[in-house]
């Protein structure tokens, strides 16, 4: 499964330092792409076109498939990737001599995988819905079985706890969104198809996720949740200095920006690193078999570890960011303090 990672064309060059970037070995995998690559054969790369939908600026709506673009080396309709370094890997057009980026819609990569994870997950959850709907005294078995044990654990050792009186309304939000994290950190670690997108190693999706959680988080917050935050129970000193509840309102944008960049920091941390350790066997192999030979061993070791490692970590940040989400919304939901008599 390692060697997925690895095009069969750099293989050819090991031991030509020039035709091997490790930069662009690295990045080239986890960047988000407008086609689907599946693996390379000589000088062809196979892989499945998605559709590019874009608004030019002056000419208006285009909509065609990436393959129109010959993997990034040719333009269609005056639209090419670009090969610079401030659009590298994005769709841009020439406007006055300068690269600019259209009006971007396109299904991405890793659009088109939070789709195929979307559809997985309507699929699984349904099919099961439907087997409790029809056996509602048979106990589940095999998968089904796994997924209620870890349903479960999920409202009963996170959401209730955290949130209290009233959870039950949150737990759809909390029970999709650990899945859909779970599944697609999990999908990131396969490489072929439909498995090799980058989605929670991205931090556009990872911030989506915290900004929704934060939305909620605001909506759910009581009167005393803001109470605190802007009349707190402080020396009155304190309050006419502002400086408490100056602190407490910048925390509540800090909360969903430790959670955007904990799930991406990770996931995206753990790709580096196996694709590092993958890159070693071509650097040293530049100076001779042997040394190729021998640092791949320990690579292909290490990848391994690291892979195993990353098996532990899709299920701890997905546990992690659905744990912080409703500890937040607990937060939020403080109920009044009342004096004790």
């Amino acid at each position: 499964m390692l060697f997925a990672l690895i095009p069969s064309g750099f293989a050819e060059h090991a031991t030509e330092t020039e035709k091997f970037a490790p930069g662009d070995f690295i990045f080239g995998h986890i960047r988000d792409g407008y086609s689907w690559h599946i693996t390379s054969v000589g000088e062809h790369e196979i892989s499945i076109p998605l559709p590019v939908i874009v608004k030019s600026a002056e000419r208006g709506w285009f909509v065609f498939m990436s393959s129109k673009l010959e993997h990034g080396h040719a333009a269609y309709e005056g639209f090419y990737i670009s090969q610079e370094k401030e659009h590298i890997g994005k769709l841009v057009e020439l406007v006055n001599g300068q690269e600019v980026r259209p009006f971007d819609i396109s299904i991405t990569k890793n659009v088109a995988s939070i789709f195929i994870v979307g559809i997985l997950l309507c699929l699984i959850f349904l099919n099961i819905a439907k087997v409790y709907s029809r056996h509602p005294m048979k106990a589940p078995r095999g998968f089904r079985g796994m997924l209620e044990v870890v349903i479960l654990f999920m409202v009963d050792e996170v959401v209730k706890p955290c949130i209290g009186k009233g959870y039950e309304k949150y737990v759809p939000y909390m029970l999709s969104l650990f899945f859909f994290i779970l599944l697609n950190n999990i999908l990131g670690l396969i490489p072929i198809f439909p498995g090799g997108a980058n989605v929670t190693g991205n931090i556009a999706i990872t911030m989506c996720l915290a900004v929704i959680t934060f939305l909620i988080v605001q909506f759910s917050g009581t009167k005393e949740y803001w109470k605190e935050i802007f009349w707190p129970e402080v020396p009155l000193a304190l309050k006419a200095f502002p400086l408490i509840p100056l602190l407490e309102f910048i925390g509540i944008f800090t909360k969903p920006i430790a959670l955007m960049i904990r799930l991406f920091a990770n996931i995206l941390a753990g790709h580096i690193i196996a694709l590092s350790f993958m890159a070693l066997i071509f650097i040293f192999g530049a100076a001779g078999v042997a040394a190729g030979s021998g640092v791949g061993i320990f690579s292909v070791l290490f990848s391994v570890v690291m892979m195993m490692l990353e098996l532990l970590v899709v299920f701890i940040q997905a546990y992690v960011f659905t744990l912080l989400s409703s500890v937040f919304i607990g937060l939020a939901r403080v109920e009044p303090h009342h004096a004790k008599h």
